[in-house]
Order: structure tokens, then sequence, then C-alpha cells
């Protein structure tokens, strides 16, 4: 029987097997996640152990970080020769919402999720010049935004969710955010919005496996919170 007390992590609790991550920064060596290639070959050996089943890689690109598609779509096939693990690899790409973002949206070179979803992330501190505006435009040009970890936004609150749903934008759960990884405050956003069935994706971001495996391994949630983590991993369509 559950005892009220009782913890378990994400691993124990099976949350992870067949689980999506839809975003992490395993492709190596385009941006500050994981550097090599050899890296990134135990970070997906570590995924395939925990039941993880497909693997969104979802590399910044920014004004600081200029990633190309083609660069970005070579180094990913690379990576795919590389893996031998039972995995789904994907390659998608975060997309800072710059100067940079609205010229490659004008030009439509970009690299979507499967189901025309845009991983999108601003400022932690500051929303973007026209937030709301870029948002509508991602929306004109048939992509559907997803906004990157909103619970680490420290300028975002209920009014801003809220208009967030309206608009119908996807939000994306950092799972180590549920884990306190990113500080208290992130924690209790998350928790709040997870509650409120606010996010429709979950991922990892991960940088580097060892951080990740840790958190993931504590335990720290009890059977109500790990009921609505399982429901938030289950491959959309299961």
């Amino acid at each position: 029987m559950w005892s009220f007390h009782r913890k378990e992590s994400l691993l124990q609790s099976g949350a992870l097997q067949g689980w999506t991550d839809w975003h992490c920064h395993i492709l190596p060596g385009v941006d500050d996640g994981i550097p090599q290639m050899e890296s990134a070959l135990k970070a997906l050996h570590a995924y395939a152990e925990m039941g993880i089943r497909e693997v969104w890689l979802t590399p910044h690109i920014m004004e600081d970080v200029p990633n190309t598609t083609e660069k970005l779509r070579a180094r990913f096939e690379q990576l795919k020769a590389a893996c031998q693990e039972p995995l789904q690899l994907h390659l998608a790409a975060e997309n800072m919402l710059d100067n940079l973002f609205e010229e490659r949206l004008e030009a439509n070179d970009l690299l979507p999720l499967n189901d025309n979803h845009l991983l999108v992330e601003t400022s932690y501190f500051n929303p973007p010049y026209n937030f709301w505006g870029i948002l509508e435009r991602i929306q004109s040009k048939g992509y559907y935004p997803l906004l990157a970890h909103p619970e680490r936004y420290v300028y975002m609150e209920d009014k801003e969710y809220g208009k967030l749903k309206d608009m119908g934008v996807a939000l994306q759960l950092n799972l180590p955010s549920l884990c306190g990884l990113y500080g208290i405050h992130a924690q209790k956003k998350a928790l709040k919005l997870l509650k409120q069935g606010a996010y429709q994706r979950c991922g990892s971001d991960l940088h580097r496996l060892s951080p990740i495996q840790a958190v993931f391994s504590e335990k720290r949630f009890d059977k109500k919170t790990l009921t609505m983590v399982r429901e938030l991993c289950k491959y959309p369509g299961d």
C-alpha cells in the first residue's frame, strides 16, 4: 500500500518508459550542450537504459549561436550513423525569439518538430520586443509555437500564461524544473502549471548527462504528482 509520505523518483516510477524527450542539447559540438560525439553517445546509451523511446535533438539557434540548418543536419547525420541504441532520433531546434529568428522565419529556414511546432524561447528575465506579435507571425506562417520551459521565465505569471493559452501557444515543461534543478521559484511554478494541465510536451533540456541522471534518480515525488507526470510523458496518440 502507498504510504502518504512515500516518495519515488522519476526513474523508479516508470514515467520515463517509452517517453519522448522533446527538448535536449545532445547534438554534439554545436552549442552550449554536449561538446563531443563520445559524450553524446554516452548520453543516448543512458537514455536507452532509462527506457526512453524517442529523442528530439534541439540545438540552440540565436544571434550568439547562429547555427545554420545545413550545419545542424550534417552533424545530425553523423550522430545517427554513430548511434547504436534502439532510439528514434529526430532533429529540430530551440529558437531564441530574436532578430535572427525573424530573418529565418521570413525565409522559412526553420527546423520544426514533426507536427509543425516550433520550439521557441526568450530571455529568462525579459520578453523580446513585440513578443505577442512574434507569436502571431509564427502562427500566420502555418507553424505552432511551443514555448520552452515557461516556468523558468521570471517575467511570466498567471496573466501571461492565460494569454498564451488563449492564443493557442503550447507549453513545454522541463522535467528537471519539477526536481528543483533551477531553483524553488521555477519548481513551484512548474508544479502549479502541471496541476492546471497547462503543459502539452515535456523535455529534459539536457546539456550535461550527470545532473539530469541525478535529479531523475531523486526520491521526491508523491503519487499524485507522478500520475500527472506520467500522463504528460505519454507519447501523443498513445
